[in-house]
């Protein structure tokens, strides 16, 4: 059982990312992380240790995801609104990486630059309301956001893929 406790804390936030961009709901995001989970659990016995355990388990949380958004399209009985149907776009492992590596950088910030990026592009604060939220001046929203975002860049600079031909001119 420890075992599972360490997988989750490794890997909860990268499970959590996979779902959220399919989903775009926390809550519905949040139920998808704990049913990946018991999945994966229930599905140990299909894993195999020579393999890496980060693409099975965001398979795992992408089909999850992908489960509890047409449980959750589908309407009642009585029919709530009429039906229109949606382009859903799944992300692939590449964009789960992407998403695991935002979240990664984001922990390696400060607190108090890691809360301004959270509101601001999470819950899409602007810097005047972020500041009220906080109790700070703008100015001091902005600084450290500015800050920030500088870190982020640095420490998501190998994520970016630059073609030769665009980094040259």
């Amino acid at each position: 059982m420890e075992a599972l406790g360490q997988i989750y804390d490794g890997f909860n936030r990268a499970v959590w990312s996979v779902a959220m961009t399919v989903l775009r709901d926390r809550q519905l995001a949040e139920d998808a992380t704990q049913e990946t989970f018991m999945r994966a659990w229930r599905a140990a016995a299909s894993f195999d240790p020579a393999r890496a355990l980060a693409p099975w388990l965001l398979t795992i949380a992408r089909r999850t995801a992908v489960d509890l958004h047409r449980r959750e399209s589908r309407t009642t009985q009585g029919g709530h609104e009429a039906e229109r149907d949606v382009v859903v776009r799944l992300p692939g492992i590449e964009q789960a990486w992407e998403a695991w590596e935002v979240r990664l950088a984001l922990d390696e910030l400060p607190e108090e630059e890691r809360t301004i990026i959270q509101l601001s592009h999470f819950e899409e604060m602007t810097h005047p309301e972020i500041a009220d939220a906080l109790g700070v001046p703008v100015g001091t929203v902005k600084s450290r956001s500015y800050r920030a975002h500088r870190r982020l860049a640095s420490l998501l600079a190998h994520v970016v893929d630059v073609p030769e031909s665009r980094g040259a001119t």
